[in-house]
């Protein structure tokens, strides 16, 4: 039996500027690139009462489908998914001036990941059965 998996979320919510978001005509890739992305960093979070600085990131994602149809559906939820499994990948830097913190990951040729889909979602007022 394996231990249970801790999951640490982190996450930005932006405004994309328009061309930010290319997807293809059948919805089955999709690229995400951002530029000097204006975030807050925490390094000390999750405690509390903690400093933040002002960060930049920048970054470009790609998905493509495979062949793999997948169907998540929670009518008490109102959630539904459907789309299909996916290749993702990702290449970023991230820029802390204030604390002269910067990084950047592998190249975007170099990135795989474990998990992907791509598809429609619809939540809330906007599902229907």
């Amino acid at each position: 039996m394996h231990p249970p998996i801790a999951f640490n979320n982190l996450y930005w919510v932006v405004p994309l500027p328009a061309g930010a978001l290319a997807v293809s005509a059948d919805g089955k890739q999709a690229t995400l690139a951002m530029q000097d992305v204006v975030v807050v960093d925490q390094p000390k979070w999750p405690a509390h009462d903690t400093p933040t600085y002002p960060a930049r990131i920048s970054f470009r994602m790609e998905w493509a489908a495979s062949t793999t149809p997948v169907t998540v559906a929670d009518p008490q939820k109102q959630f539904r998914f459907q789309g299909w499994e996916a290749s993702a990948r990702l290449e970023a830097q991230v820029e802390v001036p204030a604390l002269g913190f910067s990084w950047r990951s592998d190249p975007l040729t170099a990135s795989s990941a474990s998990f992907g889909i791509i598809g429609d979602e619809a939540n809330g007022r906007y599902f229907q059965e």
